[in-house]
């Protein structure tokens, strides 16, 4: 931040939507997450991705010390998308920031302290550990369309709903093919990264999260696509929808 030449001899172009990523507890920038979403992001569209590595923040088994530097390097990250604004003026509403874990919160934060205008933020599978009752965890409204992916609920990944549309693929606990719960908290982003190449993961409407997790969402009408690269402005709710247990995970 604040070396102009250096951002304007790299490849970003301010015409081009920006994607944001963060990975999560005790990972880096070389993690799977990045590794799996790069590639899917640059295979569907011409965009700019920042990614985010706060590994140094996120290396400590103390789960207060890893909250803190999480809200910490969401102002940081704040900031510094501003400054590029200045520098290019490009807008918020070409944003889209994405974060797993841990840094499924800090894409909140991040959100949050530029006043919710951020286009679309994804959340997938946010942390649990020391999120409950935590006023700087994933909120609806920090940004214009928000949506979690939950695919350990209640152990790696958080107790109940957070965003404005929250997924519970296979209801949200246990995913098909997986034998751990660190194999569970990952298929967040292996789903995310299917749905932006090639679509599919239609949700049926639940009543609430409840509903969700016990896979019991037949009666309401509405249905709605996991993912995706745009913002699904004005939707709302929680939605159950099963996969596969392999690629493609998407049963359309």
């Amino acid at each position: 931040m604040g070396n102009a030449g250096v951002l304007a001899s790299s490849n970003y172009r301010s015409n081009r939507r920006t994607i944001v990523l963060l990975h999560g507890w005790r990972n880096s920038a070389t993690s799977d997450f990045n590794t799996v979403l790069i590639p899917a992001f640059l295979a569907a569209e011409d965009v700019n991705i920042i990614v985010v590595d706060w590994s140094a923040g996120a290396s400590s088994l103390s789960y207060r010390l890893v909250i803190a530097n999480t809200i910490a390097s969401g102002r940081a990250v704040a900031d510094f998308i501003s400054w590029i604004n200045q520098q290019t003026q490009a807008s918020l509403v070409q944003y889209h920031i994405v974060g797993h874990g841990f840094g499924g919160h800090q894409a909140g934060i991040i959100g949050r302290n530029l006043g919710g205008q951020v286009a679309y933020i994804t959340g997938l599978d946010p942390a649990l550990l020391g999120w409950v009752n935590n006023i700087n965890r994933f909120q609806p409204q920090d940004g214009r369309y928000t949506e979690v992916i939950h695919t350990n609920y209640g152990i790696n990944g958080y107790l109940g709903d957070l965003a404005q549309v929250d997924f519970y693929p296979n209801g949200g606990i246990s995913m098909p093919g997986c034998d751990s719960h660190a194999c569970d908290h990952a298929r967040s982003f292996f789903y995310f990264a299917e749905s932006l190449v090639s679509g599919g993961f239609t949700g049926r409407q639940c009543i609430n999260y409840y509903a969700a997790v016990l896979g019991m969402c037949d009666v309401l009408p509405g249905r709605l696509q996991m993912g995706g690269l745009r913002p699904k402005f004005g939707s709302a709710g929680v939605y159950l929808l099963e996969t596969n247990a392999a690629p493609p995970f998407s049963k359309g």
